[in-house]
């Protein structure tokens, strides 16, 4: 009995310590966690504030830094060069009202509000213009990539804007810190190319391109969310930090203050939150129809998908074929898309699909293979022709000449009329017609005289001036060529 209390007693120790031993580890991993993401005690409440104050003041350099900023960040968006834009951004000084509003609201500070509203205001202003006046009269003015990307909210834009302000504000708060250029880039990062892109756009409607307006009202209404959840994130820092609220000497006014402060801040936040789950409800709906294209369009070989487009407000996904469709595959895209789980968010989207009005790929590449067989087979031939053509003219070309040396050879008067008519078309090209001949003239009808005679026909659109100088050239050579005295030139009509 003795011996097996004491083994119990061994293994209840050992049990004991085990438990002692994983208690101090889970102490020690809390302790460890604790000191790393714990930065409440390197805060500096009053001078975070004073830095925020001294940033919410928009003139003097401030501004002629930001339009700098903004033309730099135009063209790197014209140029479609994010490195441009990064560059931009590091000098960029848009950042005292957006946090002026954030800590506005979270210490109760209202005349704080009204001076960063005014600042941010002078500074929205001064942008559009800035950016408005690059875009309208810079020549090389076109949509990029970098420029669409900022005409409509997305998910991810939101949450560089809620994080990068996250980030702004704890390395703003950290005692002894000067991070200007992280201020500066995470406030930058979502709201200068929103801001140059609205200018743009608003260059673009001027110009007579309506759809300009259309981007600069959503570069604004991306703006408008960046700056909203920007100031979020301040608000959310300095609330977690517990900074001092502002005191007023009235205690009424401190509530009036505090009730503005509150309803403000709900109504701003409410449409914020609405499109914050908007642009995460569309980034899913995009996602899971990627996903269906891949899965259910591209994996199988006898489509050739050739577009499609999705029509948000309608809930119709329209699919572009080059291959014919039947119904039964309709049918079975329609079911694939509303029974998978994975496709749980589209069961409402209706699919519109257009094949093309031929059978299959294969007969029109069998088509063009045999047409092609064809045209070649008629080159061919063609070909064939042509050289029969020009050895018949070379025939006859030689027994023009010889007919004409024979003659020469029995009446030295005979004219080589088949050289000299082809060295005439060389000479004066604009001849499209020549003629010779020996007519027989009589004035007294007694005495009959022989006239060399030339018919020529010129090119229609030669004037009569040029048409006189060229006859009397070709009168002079002509009698040179043939050793006539005489060479009377008849023009036909």
């Amino acid at each position: 009995m003795g011996e097996n209390n004491t083994k119990e007693d061994s293994v209840n120790q050992s049990k004991q310590g085990v438990k002692n031993d994983a208690k101090g580890l889970l102490t020690s991993i809390k302790k460890y966690l604790k000191e790393l993401l714990d930065f409440r005690e390197d805060t500096d409440h009053e001078a975070t504030i004073e830095a925020i104050k001294a940033d919410i003041p928009f003139k003097g350099a401030t501004a002629w830094i930001l339009i700098f900023a903004i033309f730099v960040a135009s063209i790197g968006l014209n140029a479609n060069s994010t490195a441009v834009v990064i560059g931009a951004m590091l000098i960029s000084p848009l950042m005292g009202p957006i946090l002026g509003i954030g800590s506005a609201f979270a210490i109760n500070d209202i005349e704080v509000f009204k001076k960063s509203v005014v600042s941010l205001a002078t500074m929205i202003v001064l942008s559009l213009l800035a950016s408005f006046v690059f875009f309208y009269f810079f020549p090389l003015s076109e949509d990029t990539s970098e420029l669409l990307g900022r005409t409509k909210p997305d998910i991810r834009d939101v949450l560089i804007a809620f994080f990068g302000g996250l980030a702004l504000m704890v390395a703003r708060t950290k005692k002894g810190t000067v991070a200007s250029v992280i201020f500066g880039v995470a406030i930058a990062t979502a709201l200068m190319p929103p801001l140059c892109t609205a200018g743009y756009g608003l260059a673009k409607g001027f110009s007579g391109n309506s759809i300009g307006f259309v981007y600069a009202l959503g570069a604004m209404y991306l703006f408008t969310i960046n700056t909203i959840f920007i100031a979020l994130a301040t608000f959310l820092v300095l609330k977690l930090l517990s900074f001092p609220m502002y005191k007023y000497a009235n205690a009424a006014k401190r509530k009036r203050y505090a009730t503005i402060a509150t309803v403000v801040g709900i109504a701003v936040m409410i449409p914020a939150f609405y499109t914050f789950i908007n642009a995460l409800e569309e980034s899913r709906v995009n996602a899971q129809l990627k996903a269906y294209i891949k899965n259910e369009i591209a994996t199988i070989e006898s489509f050739q998908l050739i577009d499609e487009n999705y029509e948000a407000d309608k809930k119709v996904l329209k699919l572009n074929f080059f291959n014919e469709v039947t119904l039964a595959e309709k049918n079975m895209l329609e079911s694939r898309l509303t029974t998978d789980p994975r496709y749980n968010r589209l069961k409402e989207v209706k699919i519109e699909v257009k094949g093309s009005d031929t059978k299959s790929f294969e007969l029109i590449t069998t088509a063009y293979t045999e047409k092609r067989q064809e045209l070649q087979e008629s080159k061919n031939i063609i070909a064939g022709l042509q050289k029969q053509i020009e050895d018949l003219q070379a025939t006859i070309y030689g027994l023009n000449t010889r007919i004409e040396k024979d003659a020469s050879k029995s009446n030295q008067k005979v004219i080589a009329f088949t050289r000299i008519s082809k060295d005439a078309k060389i000479r004066f090209n604009e001849i499209e017609k020549i003629g010779f001949a020996n007519i027989l003239s009589s004035k007294d009808f007694i005495k009959i005289d022989t006239i060399p005679q030339v018919i020529i026909k010129w090119n229609s659109i030669l004037p009569d001036s040029i048409i006189s100088t060229k006859e009397r050239e070709l009168r002079g050579w002509l009698q040179s060529e043939m050793h006539l005295d005489t060479l009377f030139i008849e023009r036909e009509k």
